[in-house]
């Protein structure tokens, strides 16, 4: 029931991470507080399709 999902950073719109979810419990979109690499601090990181 678990899928893989990838992060998206709110700054820069780079794909940074992959993690899993589960579907059934949660069905909105997560929203993690992550480090960007690329912007240089913590970010607000969007699920993607």
């Amino acid at each position: 029931m678990r899928v893989i999902i990838t992060l998206e950073c709110t700054g820069c719109k780079r794909r940074n991470y992959t993690t899993t979810k589960n579907k059934r419990n949660t069905t909105e979109r997560i929203e993690l507080k992550k480090y960007c690499s690329f912007c240089q601090g913590h970010r607000v990181h969007k699920e993607t399709k």
